[in-house]
């Protein structure tokens, strides 16, 4: 099956269009590449502090060459229930290693925060920088620099991101990355958000939310919706970055265990197929690749940030035009929730990621010839993972893969040639209100356009407070604005959907229209995120009145205020207030966050705290 010619027209465009910043990054890997290997490039001091610990048989194993060394970078902690079965991986990964005359070490961890935790509160203005934080200590834990491979373990929102952009850093190694899989299914996540409706119109207490939010995140493994947790396993299994199909397994099996110590195995290469290093498969193909297998499983809008920096940092310039593009021609294949009623357990049994990476190949809508960390390239990802059925009787368990057929439940998953629509589901909008994201997969077609009088907010707080005085009772457009990445570190604004969706329920038409984040489980309510320019560099948000009449209208592609340009042109720009931007620089540790605020790139070029734009 030849490519798409969109497909490859978006690819050539990103390649035309990256060329010195990715030349750059290529001899940048070759020069590494051209040192001496492992322990070899370091002085003797530096080589005897780094294997101190190691005991006396490993350490003449290190010091002779004979062993290669791989890190291991975990984002382990027991607050988050995706990464608490991380726990276990080191030593699991330890002693396979020793069986195979390698070395693996903890190398460093990086911290990971639980949006679900920080939701609607202070904590969650450190979030999306969490992100740089997280790249910057992955970078600190590869500095040693005696390493011939690494592992990566995280799962989360911004973990994933953060480890992938520092990873590419270090673009001459060749690494994998480790998830730890799904929690069993709980409370389903329809009937988890009717409560929380319920509980925003004051028909139940906290008690009965409380109980409902317990029965959906229950135990150990990632958060069952399609959110930006588990969008991260599906892009990194269509980049080839994971053990093909080891995404969605559940953590504390068999299985799982298996993935993680053949994930060690794949580093090091098998016998004749080596792992190629991480910035020779990270290129324009794979960007692209991770791009619509987004589109195509309605995930989460937050990676149209995260991916920009993940490609930037290879050397990989795309914006979200380059989304739009693509979102024109890759059809909606899966229905998870919140673009339908199943969750990732379901979706995995359906077929998941390696159904739709087959249906995507086959129609010619993922690039098939690209490097991946694996030697049978992106059609091992087409496969799913068991125990060879003499696993009893070898020496230890055989791990086989076996082709993915039909869909197993066609309200989950569907072909190509019958998908749930059309187009990917994420549109570009642009208007005198500047550029803006919207996801439409779970929005009815007739919600697509909304025009309405505005009224314009500075916080969730006051969108709240105006909801409960029933002061949004009618078509409205909720601006809320100084929520971009330079104003308050860009939180998601999750805790709006209930309000909006009650309202939207009572047969009113509404959208929201801010310069912040949406959670990766939303998508109810027509809302345009991350508008660029943000209201605090000045865009055209500043400009906007209450009583303003806003057109959101995802079926054009148009963002507009509908006010004579005259006008428009002659509004008063407002600046952020004073008071709001010293109240979000303290408190909860944002203070220690303020040159990445005032140091970050836009929305569309990622959110970066570290990319000179300049340069």
């Amino acid at each position: 099956m030849s490519i798409h010619p969109v497909i490859a027209r978006v690819t050539d465009r990103i390649h035309a269009r990256s060329l010195s910043t990715r030349s750059a990054y290529v001899t940048q890997i070759a020069a590494a590449l051209q040192r001496p290997a492992g322990v070899q490039r370091l002085g003797c001091a530096n080589v005897a502090h780094a294997f101190a610990a190691l005991p006396s048989c490993e350490r003449c194993d290190v010091l002779s060459g004979d062993a290669p060394v791989i890190a291991v970078v975990t984002a382990y902690n027991d607050m988050l229930s995706a990464h608490a079965p991380l726990r276990h991986y080191p030593d699991l990964i330890k002693s396979t290693a020793h069986s195979l005359g390698a070395i693996a070490r903890v190398a460093g961890g990086v911290p990971a925060m639980c949006d679900g935790v920080t939701q609607g509160t202070a904590g969650m203005e450190l979030s999306l920088f969490s992100r740089d934080v997280i790249a910057m200590s992955t970078a600190v834990a590869l500095s040693h620099d005696v390493f011939a491979g690494a592992l990566m373990l995280g799962v989360c929102d911004k973990i994933v991101p953060g480890l992938l952009i520092g990873a590419l850093q270090f673009g001459h190694l060749p690494m994998v990355f480790v998830p730890a899989g799904p929690m069993p299914s709980g409370l389903s996540n329809s009937d988890k958000s009717k409560v929380r409706e319920q509980a925003a119109q004051g028909l139940v207490g906290r008690s009965e939310l409380l109980a409902a939010e317990s029965a959906a995140y229950h135990s150990e493994g990632t958060c069952t919706f399609y959110g930006t947790a588990n969008s991260n396993q599906m892009l990194l299994e269509a980049m080839g970055l994971h053990v093909p199909g080891s995404a969605f397994v559940p953590p504390g099996t068999a299985l799982r265990d298996e993935l993680t110590r053949e994930a060690l195995r794949t580093v090091l290469g098998q016998p004749g197929k080596p792992c190629p290093p991480i910035g020779h498969v990270v290129d324009e193909r794979c960007i692209v690749n991770a791009m619509v297998a987004l589109l195509a499983t309605g995930g989460s809008t937050n990676h149209l940030i995260h991916w920009v920096a993940v490609a930037r940092a290879a050397g990989i310039v795309i914006n979200w035009d380059d989304f739009s593009a693509l979102s024109d021609v890759v059809p909606l294949l899966a229905r998870v929730y919140p673009n339908g009623n199943a969750d990732v357990n379901q979706f995995q049994t359906a077929g998941g990621p390696a159904y739709v990476i087959r249906e995507l190949l086959d129609a010619g809508l993922m690039h098939p010839d690209v490097l991946c960390n694996r030697s049978g390239g992106l059609r091992e990802f087409t496969r799913v993972p068991s125990f060879r059925a003499d696993a009893g009787t070898a020496p230890s368990p055989v791990l086989s893969w076996c082709d993915t057929a039909v869909s197993g439940d066609l309200d989950i998953l569907r072909p190509v040639s019958a998908p749930f629509a059309a187009s990917g589901g994420i549109k570009l909008l642009d208007g005198n209100l500047g550029r803006a994201v919207i996801k439409i997969s779970a929005v009815p077609p007739e919600r697509h356009v909304v025009e309405a009088p505005c009224m314009v907010f500075d916080s969730q707080e006051a969108v709240h407070q105006a909801f409960a005085a029933g002061l949004l009772e009618h078509d409205g457009v909720c601006v809320l604005r100084w929520q971009g990445p330079q104003a308050n570190g860009m939180p998601e604004l999750h805790k709006l959907t209930p309000v909006l969706a009650v309202l939207q329920n009572r047969g009113y038409q509404v959208a929201l229209v801010t310069d912040g984040r949406m959670s990766g489980a939303s998508g109810k309510i027509p809302a345009a995120i991350h508008v660029v320019p943000e209201a605090a560099a000045g865009g055209p948000l500043a400009r906007v009145r209450d009583g303003d009449v806003i057109r959101v209208d995802a079926t054009a592609g148009v963002l507009w205020v509908l006010v004579p340009g005259d006008e428009w042109d002659a509004r008063e720009v407002l600046a952020m207030p004073q008071a709001l931007r010293e109240a979000n620089g303290t408190g909860m540790g944002r203070a220690l966050f303020a040159n990445l605020r005032r140091h970050a790139t836009s929305a569309e070029q990622g959110a970066c705290s570290w990319l000179d734009m300049d340069a």
